[in-house]
């Protein structure tokens, strides 16, 4: 397909009221990204070097995310709602350049895949003027059904207007079309709108082409990435499906996920082979593992990247910023964010590191905490290799651990350590005799007090 060019016409004008929100349907995600944005990178995957997204008015979150995904990409405006044909067609400036392929996909199919757009696009590059993908399905109702013959594609029946034979018909009409770049403004512009709703339907030119004496054809796709959304429960349901997508793909590449249906991806997961997941791990977007590491159960990974060998958790949560190094640790209820950990570095359990750094075969002591926030700004901690943080520590950014730095359990560290240095951060314990005996006293006293006034 390389030296073929393409013009893909992405329709996203669609408000989306069934979904009752304010935010245009396909900015809802799925896989941490917009549905949209998944049709643009299956756009790209299939070669697509030309995007026009048409977008309603007054959609400007939709237009800047598309810049800001597809920096190419342009968007046209919809200003009246009249039909798929009416949408494609807000697209003409875009359509009256020369190309070879035309394609029209919904912005709310965002399983759809490249290597299937690809199938539109290879009949297209084989002869044929329009070609439509379908699928088949075991309930068929409410779908157009793609009445073929030989290998022609002679009508799209809807289900109000089949006849008994015809609802029989199991292969069903996804909406997305190709068109031969010669005849595609030619065709949408000859669909008329005599119908109920007074719309112009981009179906429609499937008969005209056949009219015309045009070659039409259609390609199946499967059922389960040409689905559409338009409400709530369909977008939990797609969700569903981009799930166990990544998770066969992941296993598919060398990954062990001890139980899948528990593991949940982002549309930008990277996983190398040799990874071991446990039960009920979330990968939130911008997460890569490499291979030899494990994520144990009930740990939240974001914008995080773990090296090989590392183990996290289980009930760690990587946030954003962290980098792990090999063989690196970060264990039960660990919170790190902004965060490098050098090789070997160690925070088995209950801390929060944020806005730091850790020296390679570091250790820190369960209950320690960097504090990174003076109320204004953030401040670092870094900590040098070989250093031990003991329990219950406080490391008061900014602050600076030198390599070998032994902190003393319990200790509140304000000032630099210097390497190989130990330091003692605790207040002198002071022991009162018989003062907790007294304290208790005075206490039942107020107490009673306070319910004989009461009564």
């Amino acid at each position: 397909m390389s030296d073929r060019t393409c013009l893909s016409i992405v329709l996203a004008a669609g408000l989306g009221t069934r979904m009752k929100s304010e935010l245009p349907k396909v900015l809802h995600e799925v896989g941490g990204l917009a549905m949209v944005g998944h049709v643009l990178k299956a756009l790209s995957g299939a070669g697509a070097d030309r995007v026009s997204v048409v977008t309603g008015p007054d959609m400007p979150a939709l237009s800047n995310l598309v810049a800001e995904l597809m920096p190419s990409a342009r968007c046209h405006v919809q200003e009246e709602r009249l039909g798929t044909a009416h949408a494609a067609l807000a697209a003409r400036d875009a359509l009256l350049q020369e190309t070879d392929d035309v394609l029209v996909l919904f912005g709310d199919t965002p399983l759809v895949t490249a290597e299937t757009v690809l199938k539109v696009r290879s009949a297209l590059e084989q002869g044929s003027d329009l070609v439509v993908l379908g699928f088949e399905t075991k309930n068929p109702f409410g779908y157009g059904r793609l009445l073929t013959e030989g290998g022609k594609l002679l009508a799209i029946r809807e289900e109000k207007d089949a006849s008994d034979e015809e609802r029989k018909v199991t292969f069903c009409n996804s909406g997305i079309m190709g068109f031969s770049g010669k005849h595609a403004l030619s065709l949408m512009e000859e669909i008329g709108n005599a119908n109920a709703k007074g719309e112009y339907y981009l179906t429609d030119a499937v008969e005209i082409a056949n009219r015309r004496g045009l070659k039409v054809s259609a390609v199946a796709g499967s059922e389960v990435e040409t689905q559409g959304i338009n409400t709530r429960a369909q977008l939990a349901s797609c969700e569903q499906d981009f799930q166990n997508r990544m998770r066969h793909a992941a296993m598919d590449d060398g990954c062990t996920l001890l139980a899948p249906e528990t593991v949940f991806f982002s549309h930008d997961t990277l996983l190398e082979p040799g990874v071991t997941v446990e039960q009920n791990v979330v990968f939130a977007r911008g997460v890569k593992v490499s291979s030899g590491a494990t994520i144990r159960a009930f740990s939240h990974l974001e914008g995080a990247d773990v090296a090989s060998g590392c183990v996290v958790g289980p009930y760690a949560r990587l946030r954003p910023g962290t980098v792990l190094g090999e063989g690196a640790k970060v264990g039960n209820f660990v919170e790190t964010k902004n965060v490098t950990f050098g090789a070997g570095a160690k925070a088995n359990h209950l801390s929060y590191i944020g806005d730091a750094s850790v020296g390679s075969a570091s250790n820190i002591g369960a209950g320690t905490i960097t504090c990174n926030y003076d109320g204004f700004l953030k401040h670092r901690t870094e900590i040098g290799a070989g250093s031990f943080v003991g329990s219950n520590s406080t490391l008061v950014a900014p602050v600076e651990l030198g390599d070998g730095a032994f902190v003393s359990a319990g200790s509140v560290i304000t000032e630099d350590v210097p390497a190989d240095a130990l330091a003692f951060g605790r207040a002198r314990q002071d022991i009162k005799s018989g003062r907790a005996k007294s304290l208790r006293e005075r206490l039942k006293s107020e107490k009673d007090a306070k319910v004989k006034r009461s009564t």
